[in-house]
């Protein structure tokens, strides 16, 4: 158990620290969010690697990261932790990439958008006109990521690496 554990966090590690330099190089705005499409490839990849708890940690952690390297707002702790939370469960009881995709796409677009909006009116001192604003913006980032990690997710699942991968990370 505690040789997964290590596996597992290890693997979590090294995508925290993708999703930081990523979100670095490759971020955009859109209607007052920064948009950080690795932070959602990030998300699925541990959703179908790790499992929900695991991605989710994955999520807070890299939110943190880039919020103290200010490279992030706080706006990153709901849409990306509601997109792996969501991922995560819905690849834990389907083992389909497509639900998972779907999960981090409702997760981080539209749950994690509609939790956006309470975050930026009492954190952030905005005051967005609707209670959506959010999820247009988050629904743009994470359909970009999102199909990005598909199309690696499903390439790695031809050749039969994402089997290996994930039997590797269960011993």
């Amino acid at each position: 158990m505690r040789r997964d554990s290590t596996r597992k966090l290890a693997v979590a590690a090294m995508f925290v620290a993708v999703a930081v330099v990523g979100s670095m190089f490759i971020q955009f705005p859109v209607f007052g969010s920064n948009c950080s499409p690795t932070q959602h490839v990030v998300n699925v990849l541990c959703a179908v690697l790790l499992g929900p708890a695991w991605g989710t940690a994955a999520a807070f952690a890299a939110a943190l990261i880039r919020n103290l390297f200010h490279v992030g707002s706080l706006l990153a702790f709901p849409g990306s932790m509601c997109g792996a939370l969501l991922g995560g469960l819905c690849y834990w009881k389907s083992h389909s990439l497509a639900l998972a995709l779907a999960g981090e796409v409702i997760g981080t677009g539209l749950l994690g958008g509609l939790a956006a909006y309470p975050l930026a009116v009492a954190f952030m001192g905005q005051t967005p006109a609707t209670l959506f604003v959010y999820v247009v913006p988050f629904l743009i980032s994470t359909g970009v990521g999102s199909l990005i990690a598909g199309i690696l997710l499903f390439a790695l699942r031809r050749s039969g690496a994402l089997r290996e991968m994930q039997e590797e990370l269960k011993r």
